[in-house]
């Protein structure tokens, strides 16, 4: 089995593995706060979210699966309703409507009635640097860690095995262009995430090994590796009204980039854990979890510009938070370690977690 998907590294593969019929009864659904029902722990988290075109919000979990929240009620939806994986990573939704969900096992799609499969399959000539002792790779599933597309339809995926083309039919390798510049060897593996910025530029923030290659631009023609402060882990990459580009180190803290030099925002370790530039062009900082892996001072960081202040300590149950949003209403959700999620509407913080 795992030869077969090796060659079919360029194809997309829709599956209906394990007998599964997508039957919509057996999603957990009805409830006005998100129930955990996988039996995870306080390490586990709200990683990624999301509001569609409709109006729904879509919350990604390490471990839950993912939720969906239509204002009244949370919908949860896991590999018994045909997701690749409960570990949800990255979420999108295509110019089409459909929803896509990066799991631990490829990707899935969305498309308002029946989820699918689509494994981005690893290429024959993968090499993960991560390697068994008989020499075989241990990883035979290709997480998606993170997910954009492009004005002309084309979606990215960023997996561990490096990134991916889908043009809606089949894979290809994006570094297998032989037109893209990339005098440094980059292999682009493990990207946390990425966006097109205003003038068109495409950035990749680097994560964990097998990545940790730093920030890179492609210009549409080549690649280019920023380093801030020495960083090679990115957490995120976010651009403000003005075009400046927002860095969620590992190590090193937060950094500014005005288009020619890094200034260093906030000092501290893991305090770039997530970041939000709301419709106000206020920019949000997720504050860092202390040494134990999951707590923290529940500080969320709002900078208008001028000043900035806590918003959140001791506000969001004390745990790291790893992904915000801005609802079409205004309000800002916060996801947490132990699978929390809370909402602010400017002045009071509501629990949405049981």
């Amino acid at each position: 089995m795992k030869q077969f998907y090796l060659l079919l590294a360029s194809t997309v593969i829709v599956s209906s593995c394990n007998g599964q019929d997508n039957n919509p009864q057996q999603l957990v659904s009805g409830h006005s706060k998100l129930v955990k029902t996988q039996g995870t722990g306080k390490y586990a988290n709200i990683h990624c979210s999301l509001q569609d075109k409709a109006g729904n919000l879509w919350f990604g979990t390490t471990g839950e699966g993912v939720y969906r929240y239509d204002g009244k009620s949370f919908t949860q939806f896991t590999t018994n309703d045909g997701l690749s994986g409960n570990t949800v990573w990255s979420v999108l939704e295509d110019r089409s409507g459909n929803i896509w969900f990066g799991t631990d096992n490829g990707a899935s799609r969305f498309d308002g009635a029946t989820i699918t499969r689509v494994p981005v399959a690893l290429s024959i000539s993968s090499d993960l640097t991560l390697s068994s002792a008989s020499g075989k790779n241990p990883y035979e599933k290709n997480e998606v860690w993170s997910m954009m597309q492009y004005k002309d339809g084309t979606i990215l995926f960023g997996s561990r095995d490096g990134m991916y083309r889908y043009n809606g039919r089949s894979f290809s390798r994006f570094l297998d262009d032989k037109n893209i510049i990339n005098s440094e060897g980059l292999n682009l593996k493990m990207v946390d995430c990425m966006i097109q910025d205003k003038a068109g530029n495409i950035w990749f923030a680097s994560g964990m090994l097998p990545g940790s290659e730093g920030l890179i631009k492609y210009d549409g023609k080549s690649l280019t590796r920023y380093r801030p402060g020495g960083e090679g882990w990115i957490r995120y990459v976010v651009e403000d009204r003005r075009g400046g580009l927002w860095i969620g180190t590992r190590h090193n803290g937060v950094w500014r980039y005005d288009g020619k030099d890094f200034t260093r925002f906030m000092e501290g370790n893991d305090i770039g854990l997530a970041a939000l530039v709301d419709n106000a062009g206020n920019v949000w900082f997720s504050g860092g979890e202390k040494s134990d892996g999951y707590s923290s001072d529940g500080n969320v960081w709002l900078y208008d510009g001028a000043t900035l202040k806590n918003i959140a300590a001791n506000s969001v149950g004390n745990y790291g938070v790893w992904t915000m949003l801005e609802d079409k209403a205004g309000n800002i959700w916060f996801g947490t370690r132990n699978t929390g999620l809370y909402r602010y509407d400017g002045k009071t913080f509501t629990s949405f977690s049981e």
